[in-house]
């Protein structure tokens, strides 16, 4: 009988490991489903600022979501973000393309950050003249409801202030 159950236990602890292994490749490919939706999703936001649409482009956000941007306070929610970007994409110059270069997904599934590049183009309401705009940025993101939502976008400019007289 004792052998019996030293053969039961081995094989037990057997079948587990080969489950457990078999769990891998699985949650690799979860993963990196997970990093393929959020290129898309950016990739979508790109589109999204390129056509103006500032419905599509607030509902990357979610509600409680920070947009920090040089040279301005933090626009804290969806209404804040809103206006704030309003003013931006109502300028004839506007332009914005954003580019990651590193794509980061949490083990839990459900928080990831992106990190990249941006290119801006506006109208220096000062000058009337067209300024061009680089920069990096990071975007936390959090699940919900199966959809990736940016709740923290960080955005730093690579261009100097101009000098204080």
């Amino acid at each position: 009988m004792k052998g019996r159950k030293s053969r039961f236990r081995w094989y037990t602890a057997v079948m587990s490991a080969l489950m457990a292994l078999a769990c891998i490749p699985a949650l690799a490919q979860g993963h990196d489903a997970e990093v393929k939706a959020l290129k898309e999703n950016e990739a979508q936001w790109n589109r999204d600022f390129a056509e103006r649409d500032l419905d599509k482009i607030i509902a990357h956000y979610a509600d409680d979501a920070v947009l920090i941007v040089c040279g301005t306070s933090p626009s804290s929610g969806k209404a804040a973000i809103r206006q704030g970007l309003a003013g931006m994409i109502a300028d004839a110059a506007f332009s914005l393309n954003i580019q990651a270069s590193k794509v980061e997904v949490a083990k839990s599934g459900d928080l990831a950050f992106t990190q990249g590049s941006y290119t801006l183009t506006l109208t220096d309401p000062a000058t009337k003249k067209r300024i061009q705009d680089h920069g990096s940025y990071v975007t936390t993101y959090r699940k919900q409801g199966g959809r990736w939502k940016a709740v923290a976008d960080v955005a730093v400019s690579d261009i100097p202030p101009p000098e204080q007289k």
